[in-house]
């Protein structure tokens, strides 16, 4: 099968026989009548049904158009979009990201980076911050947005740069008990089952959380484990359990839970930009400026 074939295809069922769809694509009809019949035997089943006139689409037929026309639309996308970047007349980006940081940093901040750079297309990926290293240093990915507690290894060739401190907060049920508190302890969050996430061998983010609750006296049982931030808070809405997250998330987020200040944690988590070292890229300087407006910056919010 190729997309030779699946355009011929479907210029047939858009114009209504072979003749038309020749005439549409300024070939001869023995070529789509040639095209057509090898994709058949590709495929191994008849497209179309000829005993009807006009033909009509088999099962079959009506199966592969909507999925040949999805293809091919996105095959002519990718073209232009190559051709633009060749030309220097557009520019590309991958953007790994953490799922915490869709819901405060990077709306805002794709929207200024669009505003500067209309014409450069964005890749955007959800990868875990363990995972984002090796994708920088295979270029899968230009930028990762990473999130971190406490102190980390850096690797020597990538750069990190501080976005902002995220302190925990403490998520609950809207409709449970803790949610009629102003604040709430470490003591009294482990009296319920905790969700811990993400899901994830790599990560050491959900026994961090965990060990903070202990340091601070707290006996946590897990509950749940989510693979990340938003089904975690998912999980809390239904009333399973509770959760941690940075107070970033907070902002704007669901309706059925409830963030808390924690009166006897203090752990923070830390926002950064992590790039290449040797990657001197205008369109990755650009994204940075829009990511940090300007320099870095320290998240305050009211809460």
């Amino acid at each position: 099968m190729n997309l030779r074939q699946l355009r011929y295809f479907c210029a047939i069922v858009e114009s209504g026989s072979a003749a038309l769809a020749a005439q549409a694509l300024f070939v001869a009809p023995t070529a789509i009548s040639m095209q057509l019949a090898q994709l058949e035997e590709h495929i191994g089943g008849d497209l179309f049904d000829r005993s009807r006139r006009p033909m009509e689409l088999t099962s079959l037929g009506q199966y592969l158009y909507p999925r040949a026309r999805e293809l091919l639309s996105s095959a002519t996308r990718l073209d232009d979009e190559v051709k633009g970047i060749a030309q220097g007349k557009r520019g590309w980006i991958g953007i790994g990201f953490v799922r915490s940081a869709n819901f405060s940093l990077l709306p805002d901040s794709i929207r200024r980076f669009r505003k500067a750079c209309p014409d450069v297309h964005l890749d955007l990926v959800e990868v875990l911050t363990e995972y984002q290293p090796e994708k920088l240093l295979q270029k899968r990915i230009d930028v990762g947005i990473s999130r971190f507690i406490g102190p980390f290894e850096r690797h020597p060739e990538l750069h990190y740069t501080l976005i902002y401190d995220d302190p925990f907060v403490a998520a609950v049920p809207l409709d449970g008990p803790l949610a009629k508190q102003k604040v709430v302890t470490a003591a009294e969050l482990s009296a319920h089952p905790f969700i811990l996430y993400p899901k994830d061998p790599r990560s050491p983010f959900g026994q961090q959380m965990l060990a903070a609750l202990r340091q601070a006296g707290a006996d946590p049982g897990v509950g749940y484990e989510a693979v990340e931030t938003h089904t975690a808070l998912a999980l809390v809405g239904a009333g399973l359990g509770v959760t941690m997250v940075g107070q970033s998330i907070a902002k704007n987020n669901r309706k059925d839970v409830r963030f808390l200040r924690i009166t006897d944690v203090k752990l923070t988590t830390t926002l950064f930009m992590v790039t290449r070292v040797d990657d001197e890229s205008r369109t990755v300087e650009a994204f940075r400026s829009a990511v940090c407006s300007g320099g870095r910056t320290r998240y305050r919010p009211k809460f």
